[in-house]
């Protein structure tokens, strides 16, 4: 039945299947916490517990995820990373107490910090390097329509249906997924025969989820708080302690020596701005509307749809865009157009269209699209595919981090700068309440700022392998090897850079 797809875009729709119900679980929940509250006599906290339960798992397991797919195989851990998340969503939409549904919501984060990661190494190693911006392009499809489609789905199926099928609806999802995986996948060669990095787990795993537990309280509940400190205060000791150990281990967990590559060291911090920029936007602008203009959930989600309508009307353009103008122009005019939308909304006030907050969130996914893709592609440009697991887990660390630090910015700016204004003597409230929001998107612009900043020390030949040789520089080999008498190197290099070509290694 799929004899006649490649390979590649088989590996691309078992991963976008798994990709799109893992986000699209990070963003259904959030619109039916109300509800659950009132089901289970929960108060807050306990609810706030369903949402860092799953952050926790998922920060823990993300480090672990480059081992486990070298030690077990690429298919084996894929498999098994959909099945366990897919058995919690089950589970979750049984559970008769909200400790119960915090216990799934645990195991629903074991398979998703394994799933990503493992997802997209397999993806990587599956297309050749000068492909792989279209299949990052794959990649952004997912992650696009699931934060579109999470709160207006989420918030109708507890409205009108039930709180339970919030998890429910996954579990088909998940079963199809199961299966195409584990008829077309096949399997990974196992490359690690070391041991298990028990300190590298404990350290980088508990420090990951430490810190993200901290930002985020940080982001909720302010900085003056002393358990929120001491989080971060250990986030980062047992950071530190994860880089010294890793560097003395023959086999670590995470091989931070990958970071000796000049392009995925750089493409790991860019991650700050890309990810911290489009995550803080989603994080306020539904605050905005909904605070400050009366906006419901549903109208909020509809309104920052046009994030989504933006990169999905890119995205078909943007692995021939990379071909043509490589990483560094892409990259630095994206971050452009994220500082420029940003400060744009430094405008909006209560009378205000609504269309400067479309046209904001349209720029943010057209520029979502023009950053996500080439970042993807050439940061693991020289990245061999022995490593590409494990790279896929710092990758993804890195990732994780970013969103977190750059919500967690936002958030402060905003509840420092409200508290300030709105404690100003003859102040108007609503002119305070906004102007403390232009302050958080002057922030915003600023992050897009330092991402232009670090794009302009993107060298376009470090991505080199990531693009498509031009028929001309094909002609140019050619010429000057016929010239010697030799032949050209062109295909045979292409072809080692393919893994399609390395038998047993898929």
């Amino acid at each position: 039945m799929f004899s006649r797809v490649p390979y590649k875009w088989l590996v691309a729709m078992a991963f976008v299947m798994g990709l799109f119900l893992e986000i699209l679980d990070m963003t259904v929940l959030n619109t039916a916490l109300p509800i659950l509250g009132e089901h289970f006599g929960a108060d807050t906290a306990q609810l706030q517990w369903l949402i860092t339960a799953y952050l926790v798992s998922l920060a823990g397991f993300i480090p672990a995820s480059g081992w486990v797919a070298d030690r077990f195989g690429d298919k084996r851990t894929f498999i098994f990373a959909l099945a366990v998340y897919t058995a919690a969503n089950l589970w979750a939409g049984t559970a008769g107490s909200v400790n119960e549904l915090i216990s799934a919501r645990v195991a629903q984060g074991i398979g998703g910090g394994l799933l990503t990661p493992v997802g997209t190494a397999m993806l990587f190693r599956a297309f050749p390097p000068n492909e792989r911006a279209r299949a990052s392009a794959m990649l952004a499809i997912p992650t696009t329509l699931a934060p579109m489609l999470g709160p207006v789905l989420g918030g109708w199926l507890a409205d009108n249906v039930s709180w339970r099928w919030v998890f429910f609806i996954k579990v088909p999802i998940g079963v199809i997924g199961i299966i195409f995986s584990a008829l077309v996948l096949k399997p990974g060669e196992r490359t690690a025969s070391g041991r298990f990095d028990v300190i590298g787990f404990l350290t980088g795993g508990g420090g990951l989820a430490t810190l993200l537990v901290g930002l985020e309280r940080g982001a909720r509940d302010g900085w003056a708080d002393a358990t929120t400190l001491g989080l971060v205060a250990l986030g980062l000791a047992l950071a530190a302690i994860f880089v010294i150990a890793e560097l003395r281990v023959r086999e670590p967990m995470i091989d931070l020596r990958l970071l000796k590559d000049r392009m995925f060291a750089l493409g790991n911090v860019l991650m700050l701005p890309a990810a911290g920029a489009s995550m803080g936007a989603m994080f306020v602008i539904p605050i905005l509307v909904q605070t400050q203009r009366g906006l419901s959930a549903t109208e909020s989600g509809l309104l920052t749809a046009f994030q989504a309508i933006g990169m999905l009307m890119l995205l078909p353009f943007t692995n021939r865009l990379f071909q043509r103008f490589g990483p560094r122009r892409l990259l630095v005019t994206g971050f452009s157009v994220i500082a420029a939308s940003q400060f744009a909304m430094m405008t909006f006030g209560p009378e205000t269209s609504l269309n400067i907050i479309r046209a904001s969130m349209f720029l943010m996914g057209m520029a979502g699209a023009m950053v996500m893709v080439p970042l993807q592609a050439a940061t693991f440009s020289q990245i061999s595919f022995a490593d590409t697991a494990r790279a896929s887990a710092l990758f993804s660390t890195s990732r994780q981090v970013a969103a977190s630090v750059g919500v967690a910015l936002l958030a402060t700016t905003l509840t420092v700068r409200m508290s300030q204004r709105l404690g100003a003597e003859g102040v108007d409230p609503v002119s305070a309440s906004f102007g403390a929001y232009h302050d958080v998107f002057l922030v915003s612009g600023l992050i897009g700022v330092f991402g232009v900043a670090l794009a302009l020390m993107i060298r376009d030949a470090d991505a080199a392998a990531s693009r498509t040789p031009s028929p001309v520089e094909h002609a140019k080999v050619d010429d000057v090897l016929t010239a010697v008498g030799g032949d050209s190197p062109v295909a045979p290099v292409n072809a080692r850079l393919d893994p399609s070509t390395t038998t047993g290694r898929q």
